[in-house]
């Protein structure tokens, strides 16, 4: 049975083509069974040791969520370090311009051959987890972790969501969390909210417009158990915009 009363609309789309990376805000995006095209492409790798970049974990890779990132037809990678060009990547030019801001030598590189340009023949990587298909968050929830935490940033690029949604908020209550096994329609695109999104140390990160702040983590882990937002998996493609309505299933 559909609940035709509109809980929130989207208000901010994501996806992001390199992982740890900046993500691209779109104003339309089209979700098929596993996920966003165009989302989590390529990684960025040490090229000393092959490890792939961890922000959440290592300091030397605390810079990567300031490297821009943009598909051009939906496809081809481009990035700017900050105060830089956009590059065509992967290539080596991108990968001078990398290792020149981080200070030390990195590399843009597909995950697995599917994901790489036509005429690319360098190295591949594997991706270090399975991505999610959907990774949803509400306003309401930023709110919280705002009322929680006034004096910090709750900007959406700490969390890094492919789909943003303006609910009104709820007094004591990251909301989506109690939401795990609903349905629920944006537009003509069907999801199922599988798991609460556990939050690790890439949230505290500083990233254009906001600082290194532990405490949204510890936040999260006292008044959520360390959650915020929800994974969704696909139960019907299909393309979405900002401004489509959600809705309970």
């Amino acid at each position: 049975m559909r609940d035709d009363t509109a809980l929130g609309t989207v208000s901010q789309l994501w996806r992001y083509p390199a992982s740890s990376l900046a993500g691209e805000r779109q104003d339309a995006i089209l979700v098929g069974p596993a996920g966003i095209e165009g989302d989590r492409m390529f990684g960025l790798v040490d090229i000393r040791d092959n490890e792939i970049a961890r922000p959440d974990r290592e300091a030397k890779w605390h810079k990567v969520p300031r490297i821009r990132t943009r598909l051009t037809n939906d496809r081809d990678l481009e990035i700017a370090v900050p105060d830089g060009d956009w590059l065509s990547a992967p290539g080596a030019e991108c990968d001078r311009a990398i290792s020149a801001y981080l200070g030390f030598a990195a590399s843009i590189r597909p995950f697995g051959q599917e994901n790489a340009p036509p005429a690319y023949a360098g190295p591949v990587t594997a991706a270090r987890y399975s991505k999610a298909p959907i990774h949803l968050l509400t306003t309401a929830s930023l709110a919280r972790l705002k009322a929680l935490h006034p004096d910090g940033a709750a900007d959406p690029r700490r969390f890094r969501p492919n789909i943003v949604i303006d609910i009104a908020e709820v007094e004591g209550s990251f909301p989506e969390t109690e939401w795990i096994g609903r349905k629920l329609a944006i537009g003509e695109l069907l999801l199922t909210i599988s798991e609460p999104c556990r939050r690790c140390g890439f949230t505290i990160i500083a990233q254009d417009g906001f600082e290194h702040d532990p405490a949204i983590l510890r936040n999260l882990v006292r008044h959520n158990a360390h959650n915020l937002g929800v994974y969704c998996t696909v139960d019907h493609p299909a393309g979405i915009k900002v401004g489509d309505s959600m809705r309970f299933l």
